[in-house]
């Protein structure tokens, strides 16, 4: 898949994502913008949530090995995150799956 944040200038919150993100899942947008400088970092299309603006879904790690998911847009070349969790058995198990491709 070509990088689709080669462009990619930052990110922009939403205060209420934020918000969200913390209550529901007490995920921070600081752990949220960490899985995208961590590798192995899988992005794919959200084609069953894609609306207006294309979305995308991460499964990425943060700097303390936090394995989390995050729904994304791309906007004016900023990254925001829409919502962000946990990984579940089924997304860890692929995700740690691309771990062993990489060691």
């Amino acid at each position: 898949m070509k990088n689709i944040y080669e462009n990619v200038e930052g990110f922009q919150w939403d205060e209420g994502n934020i918000e969200k993100n913390w209550i529901k899942h007490q995920v921070s947008h600081i752990e949220c913008e960490q899985i995208f400088f961590n590798e192995p970092l899988i992005i794919a299309d959200d084609v069953k949530h894609t609306q207006k603006e294309k979305r995308w879904f991460a499964l990425g790690r943060t700097e303390l090995d936090r394995k989390i998911f995050v729904v994304f847009i791309i906007r004016k070349n900023l990254i925001r995150a829409i919502s962000a969790r946990d990984m579940n058995k089924i997304e860890k198990r692929k995700y740690d799956e691309e771990i062993k491709k990489h060691t």
